[in-house]
């Protein structure tokens, strides 16, 4: 099976709109990063200002200590927040990319399946056996590369599940600590 002009040029013209597809993603993933950034560097310039303000307007220890456990739990919150949006950023870009390579592996998956039964059909005869056995690598490979991806996927769900589990935790003790700090105050 030979390949013409045109479909060469059609290759490569789909390669090259899957470069910029994935290049405008990028750039898109990296805007919502400084756009999450400057958003939350307002809010920290906003409340350090504040944070100044109550500290100086302090008068004893115990006003300190009330001041300094309240600042934590939001603190721990904002921080989890932050984190959370981070890793979306990062999952949806990053998730992006894998439909695209998904995409591109399964073009190729088929143009190689499609190339080894044209060459089976114009192999010579007494050559059966051997058209057999690649016919069988082939499936095999494509059955592993899909195994591979359900393995990825299985991954990507524990590790979003596990870092809901940190955050809720984090805010969690964040709270109980703010909690305690208060009823010792009382």
């Amino acid at each position: 099976m030979a390949l013409t002009a045109d479909q060469i040029i059609a290759s490569h013209k789909a390669n090259v709109e899957t470069l910029f597809g994935l290049t405008t993603k990028a750039f898109e993933g990296v805007e919502k990063l400084v756009e999450l950034n400057v958003t939350a560097s307002k809010a920290a310039l906003t409340e350090a200002a504040g944070t100044t303000q109550a500290l100086l307007s302090v008068k004893d220890a115990q006003e300190l200590l009330a001041l300094q456990a309240g600042l934590f739990q939001p603190l721990a919150e904002k921080t989890a927040a932050y984190s959370r949006h981070l890793y979306e950023i990062a999952q949806g870009t990053g998730a992006e990319f894998s439909k695209a390579f998904e995409s591109k592996a399964a073009e190729a998956q088929q143009a190689f399946v499609g190339l080894v039964d044209s060459a089976a059909k114009n192999a010579p005869a007494g050559s059966e056996t051997a058209v057999a056995v690649m016919k069988s690598a082939v499936a095999a490979a494509n059955n592993a590369f899909e195994s591979v991806q359900k393995a990825v996927k299985q991954a990507t769900d524990v590790a979003e599940a596990n870092f809901q589990a940190v955050s809720t935790t984090a805010v969690n003790a964040a709270k109980s600590t703010a909690q305690t700090a208060a009823r010792k105050r009382a």
